[in-house]
């Protein structure tokens, strides 16, 4: 019997010896495998890096960007913290500072605004178009001022708030460039000097607090991520990249500048992407060009393609 039971232990020994080297194997083949898999993403990288360079080269203007891997925390940026004015791009800490409002008791996202015929602004969106008595919800206002990048909503949200609780809710959002000195489409201060600015530090800042759910609360974090993957202007960073590619982003567009940022979901990781950009050019069709180029280069790293 006990000859039997000392061959069982041998047997079971010899199994747990084999075992544990088959597992030690595999775990010491899989971290030859990661490392040589995080090698290969470096090298990718720096060839990302060294590619954006040749594109802001080759760009007749000045641009600001900032790009970063979410999920290995890379980041790469280039006058990071330049103003530029924000255009359209000011939408974003705007609609933030709103959802801050409404985290704050100051406003609710359900109360009715009822729009009036001298809210109504020339420029994006459709409420310039639609019969004055109509009524809208904070909410649907904010969805309008991103995804339609609609002037009027904008600015009756900005009367909402007023400048001053606007550029205060910046600030407390951790902003450092951004500033609201006018309503977004009064053109006439405008041409008087008086300009909206930001940074892509900042909008980056913002986007990535919205990304990792850390915008206020997680709620309201997927709710402006929401908002911004309904986005119907898609003429740059999404432009050159396959369709059934998930971006969550926003556009500004005005006189002499052009910019995008936003969130491209790939399939092999998330990457942020901001570019502003200033020009003398008739038109913004080089700065778009640019900036889908940037974002293509961008997913192209992401997915491990061939630049």
């Amino acid at each position: 019997m006990d000859s039997i039971v000392k061959k069982t232990l041998k047997i079971s020994l010899a199994a747990g010896l084999i075992i544990g080297g088959l597992y030690l194997s595999f775990r010491l083949f899989s971290g030859l495998e990661e490392l040589k898999t995080l090698n290969q993403k470096k090298a990718a990288w720096t060839q990302l890096k060294n590619k954006v360079g040749q594109d802001l080269g080759r760009f007749n203007g000045e641009a600001a960007i900032v790009i970063k891997d979410l999920n290995f925390n890379w980041g790469l940026a280039y006058r990071e913290d330049k103003l530029f004015p924000a255009a359209s791009l000011a939408k974003i800490p705007l609609m933030c500072a709103v959802f801050l409002a409404s985290s704050e008791g100051r406003l609710k996202l359900e109360q009715p605004v009822i729009l009036r015929n001298r809210d109504k602004l020339a420029g994006s969106g459709i409420l310039k178009d639609v019969r004055p008595g109509t009524f809208f919800t904070v909410e649907k206002l904010i969805g309008l001022m991103i995804y339609d990048s609609d002037n009027t909503a904008t600015n009756i949200l900005t009367d909402l708030l007023g400048l001053d609780y606007s550029n205060r809710a910046f600030l407390a959002l951790g902003l450092k460039d951004t500033r609201l000195l006018r309503r977004i489409a009064d053109y006439r201060l405008r041409d008087r000097g008086v300009e909206n600015y930001t940074s892509a530090r900042d909008i980056a800042c913002l986007l990535e607090m919205i990304y990792r759910r850390r915008l206020i609360n997680r709620m309201i974090s997927e709710q402006c991520l929401r908002i911004l993957k309904l986005q119907r202007v898609n003429d740059r960073i999404p432009r050159d990249l396959p369709a059934e590619v998930t971006v969550a982003h926003k556009t500004g567009l005005e006189r002499n500048v052009c910019h995008d940022a936003g969130i491209i979901f790939s399939p092999r990781g998330n990457l942020l992407v901001c570019v502003l950009t200033w020009h003398t050019n008739p038109n913004a069709a080089g700065a778009k060009d640019f900036i889908a180029q940037v974002a293509k280069d961008v997913y192209d790293y992401a997915v491990g393609a061939d630049f």
